[in-house]
């Protein structure tokens, strides 16, 4: 039997309710799981920048999360370096919860800076390494990950990348550990002083004495991606060092 045009309409609207109610019950339901997964993926991703990924991968999650607060303390910046203590809402400023993403859509200037950073167990003010958060644009779309930076405030520790939508087997090598290996120890300054690009080169296999201290092994096919890791790495480098010039003292503890 043909329905009125009024009934099948009707008959939508209340469909469309039953099923918006449906899912923003299940959101609710599932969203606290869902950050709980988020945040222990973004936690070994910091540890990763220092530690062996395989070993953190191996480790039941409690084990991580007890792990991180052992040896993993952190602040938020601004841009010209100051210590955050609260949001604009007042509340107190946590560097976990900064999402990175949304602020690689502000201005540089009104940014906020999170800073990891990574000790022995329980001694909070004898630093280790830095980690930086950074965010750029692949091929396809965002990438992403962790930079460790030694006390000397030069050299690279190590790192992890992730990406959103870079190619199999090409630019979404910079997930592998291989591939992130390649930069530990590579550094941002050269024998005068001087702040110098860190960059991935165009080929792979190139051999280390064409490289030098500032040059990483490239991946075949991936140019592109490539390029937006140099771009990524070498701009948070420098959004950073107004931090470390106010709160960092090469080769020695933090200050903040």
């Amino acid at each position: 039997m043909q329905q009125s045009n009024t009934y099948i309409i009707a008959f939508s609207l209340i469909l469309t309710a039953v099923l918006g109610g449906l899912l923003s019950g299940v959101s609710q339901v599932l969203g606290p799981a869902q950050k709980k997964a988020q945040d222990l993926d973004t936690k070994k991703q910091i540890l990763g920048a220092v530690m062996p990924m395989a070993d953190i991968k191996q480790m039941e999650p409690e084990a991580i999360l007890e792990l991180y607060s052992q040896v993993i303390s952190s602040v938020v910046a601004d841009y010209q370096g100051n210590i955050l203590t609260t949001n604009e809402k007042g509340e107190s400023m946590v560097a976990e919860n900064v999402n990175i993403e949304k602020n690689y859509k502000k201005p540089v200037e009104e940014r906020q800076y999170p800073v990891f950073k990574y000790h022995k167990p329980g001694q909070v003010d004898n630093v280790e390494a830095y980690i930086l958060p950074v965010f750029g644009a692949g091929l396809w779309d965002a990438i992403w990950g962790f930079m460790a930076i030694n006390t000397d405030l030069n050299s690279v520790r190590g790192i992890t990348f992730s990406h959103r939508g870079e190619t199999p087997g090409l630019g979404a090598r910079i997930t592998e550990g291989g591939v992130q290996a390649r930069y530990k120890d590579k550094t941002f300054v050269d024998q005068n002083g001087s702040i110098v690009s860190l960059d991935m080169v165009k080929r792979e296999n190139t051999p280390e004495s064409e490289l030098g201290p500032h040059k990483v092994d490239g991946m075949s096919g991936a140019t592109l991606t490539a390029n937006g890791v140099n771009a990524m790495l070498n701009n948070y480098y420098g959004y950073y060092q107004n931090y470390f010039d106010k709160h960092a003292k090469k080769g020695a503890m933090a200050i903040n």
